[in-house]
């Protein structure tokens, strides 16, 4: 018989259920994009590794794109936040520096983004706007705490276009140095980056005009 007590958790079981094999189902299409591309990827090959059919996944996603989505939406939450919240100007970008700290024991989210990010030149490609809409995000977040570090004196005067430049050299070196280190493990991830933040920071307190 049962009570008012155990009714709800009959409904427990089977809800975890699925939610367990949902989330092993994106844990398999992650591992599989980050191997060979979203494009390279297919239902099957990833139905294989959890051991249902194309059209278990289907039912959950709707699609090999909502998979996608759903493999997009777990990166953001699991990835570690561009810099500290709690700091500002140099402070925050020297924080920085704990994210490359992260990602060097996440390899699988690392290879994920970098090859979505190569595939995503393709405008028809459907993670495009995910990727296009991060880069902005973090490009305006680094050039408005560039910002704060010039108002308060902690390096030279730069010009708005300056700032852009610098953010999108900043962010082309971070990301190149964690193509090297996908490539090649033996490459020191992080401390070619915590270079690359020293002297940035330091070119910036030597800044000249032509």
């Amino acid at each position: 018989m049962t009570t008012r007590d155990d009714a709800p958790r009959a409904k427990r079981g089977p809800y975890r259920k699925g939610l367990e094999r949902r989330q092993g189902i994106v844990e398999a299409a992650t591992q599989v994009f980050a191997e060979v591309g979203y494009n390279g990827g297919s239902l099957r090959g990833i139905s294989d590794r959890v051991g249902l059919s194309s059209a278990s996944l289907v039912q959950y996603f709707g699609s090999k794109e909502g998979l996608l989505m759903a493999v997009l939406r777990e990166w953001g939450q699991q990835s570690h936040t561009i810099g500290s919240r709690d700091l500002r100007g140099l402070a925050w970008i020297g924080s920085i520096r704990d994210v490359m700290r992260y990602n060097l024991h996440h390899r699988g989210l690392v290879d994920l983004l970098l090859t979505l990010t190569t595939e995503a030149s393709h405008p028809a490609h459907p993670a495009r706007p995910f990727i296009r809409e991060r880069y902005i995000a973090i490009i305006a977040e680094f050039g408005r705490h560039l910002r704060e570090a010039v108002d308060a004196g902690e390096v030279l005067p730069l010009t708005d276009a300056e700032i852009e430049r610098e953010a999108r050299l900043f962010f082309a070196v971070m990301d190149g140095i964690e193509l090297q280190w996908l490539i090649d493990p033996s490459v020191d991830v992080v401390g070619l980056f915590d270079q690359h933040v020293d002297q940035t920071i330091k070119s910036w307190r030597q800044w000249r005009k032509p």
